[in-house]
């Protein structure tokens, strides 16, 4: 079990007390395209262009082309939040901490709320990246919901094993946790049927009342998961949740929900493969879940 709202939280507070020292030369840079001296061009592409640019690059592996292609977005939309906030970000991935802070400290005399919210993505990151697996149920209390995330059906609408290994798990923090409602959040319906229903039906099938279920079945991401699953536990006065996933899914998974506004306070996998996942991601391994993670905190940025 973690309890990331603390890791968050702390990772903030860190963060807010970094000193935050830019010579009149790196202010210089950013505003014209970042500290990795790329000037600004007299015809720089459409913001949105740059970033989904740069968002391939970082896939890629290419960090040095990404921030970039970040630098000259920021040059041709220099005020504007969300380019500051994708730049920080990515920048921290890429281990420009220069650039990063520089982002960050233009940000907050621009937009204070959203350079607080870039650094809670962050803190976000840090928080899931130290998730470890973990098949053993949570001790939680009723305002605590459990999610349970979907995986692709096959053809027909049956389930795969994975899936019901996911859902096998569910219904353990289920029975330790009798009070909690539960979340199945997935959509990509396979015969007319949406993951989440199926899910649904599986749980009601193993003895779950129905009335303790609720169904999202319009997401076809793990970001939207978080998105969409973040606002039905809004909706419903629910405090936190506790994630149920792959092992190999969980980090991201509770990245996404933590940035989507999510109070994680467990992670639940499916005990296949969790020798294997115990060991934290590379940097590169970080890869999708700081790519999530943009998406999750501003999905309209590409």
């Amino acid at each position: 079990m973690i309890r990331s709202v603390g890791k968050v939280s702390i990772a903030v507070k860190i963060a807010r007390r970094a000193p935050h020292v830019l010579t009149a030369a790196s202010a210089f840079l950013l505003t014209v395209g970042s500290v990795s001296g790329i000037a600004a061009a007299d015809n720089i592409p459409a913001p949105a262009s740059l970033y989904r640019s740069a968002q391939a690059q970082f896939v890629s592996g290419h960090d040095a082309a990404g921030l970039r292609d970040l630098g000259r977005m920021v040059a041709a939309a220099p005020d504007k939040p969300q380019s500051l906030a994708l730049q920080a970000i990515w920048a921290d991935y890429a281990g420009d901490l220069i650039t990063r802070e520089a982002a960050l400290n233009r940000l907050n005399g621009i937009d204070p709320g959203m350079a607080a919210g870039a650094r809670g993505v962050l803190g976000a990151i840090g928080a899931g990246v130290g998730t470890l697996p973990n098949p053993m149920p949570s001790m939680i209390d009723p305002h605590t919901a459990l999610v349970v995330l979907g995986y692709g059906l096959l053809p027909n609408g049956t389930m795969r094993p994975e899936l019901v290994n996911r859902l096998q798990a569910a219904w353990l923090q289920a029975m330790a946790a009798p009070n909690s409602p539960i979340v199945v959040t997935g959509g990509a319906p396979q015969h007319g049927v949406p993951e989440a229903a199926a899910m649904a039906g599986w749980l009601i099938g193993h003895g779950i009342p129905a009335s303790r279920i609720l169904v999202e079945d319009r997401s076809g991401s793990t970001v939207q998961n978080a998105l969409f699953s973040t606002r039905i536990m809004r909706d419903r006065g629910i405090g936190g949740a506790v994630v149920i996933t792959s092992p190999n899914h969980i980090r991201r998974a509770v990245t996404d929900f933590i940035v989507a506004g999510t109070r994680v306070v467990g992670a639940m996998t499916s005990p296949n493969e969790i020798i294997s996942q115990l060991k934290p991601p590379s940097k590169a391994a970080q890869r999708g879940i700081y790519l999530d993670a943009t998406h999750t905190f501003l999905p309209n940025s590409g």
